[in-house]
């Protein structure tokens, strides 16, 4: 995979504020193009030995390879899961325009007071 290629993240988060803040900082800070926050669904799942469901906010992040690690790291970095689902999904194929544009809206930024 090379750097320019398209990828989809997913993860989810506990509510509708919180993956709007982390939909929001990784959009503002190029690391995805555009995330998808879809409607609560309901969640099973096993921890520590226990079967437990809960309410989650799922979040479809398109961005590239190039930005992959970045992107992974600063969900983390704001989830407050101790074991966030963040999964990547490599693109096979888009329609040209949308893959020119996360392109565009995910390679790096020059600071602009160095200019």
């Amino acid at each position: 995979m090379n750097d320019q290629d398209l990828v989809l993240v997913i993860s989810n988060a506990p509510d509708l504020l919180l993956a709007k803040r982390i939909a929001h900082v990784v959009v503002e800070e190029g690391l995805a193009a555009c995330v998808n926050l879809g409607a609560p669904m309901l969640s099973i799942y096993t921890w520590q030995g226990v079967v437990e469901g809960a309410e989650e906010v799922p979040m479809t992040f398109k961005t590239t390879a190039g930005r992959l690690d970045a992107l992974m790291q600063a969900i983390a970095r704001m989830h407050p899961y101790e074991v966030p689902e963040i999964v990547a999904i490599p693109v096979v194929a888009s329609a040209a325009p949308y893959r020119d544009w996360v392109r565009a809206q995910t390679t790096p930024r020059e600071d602009a007071a160095a200019g």
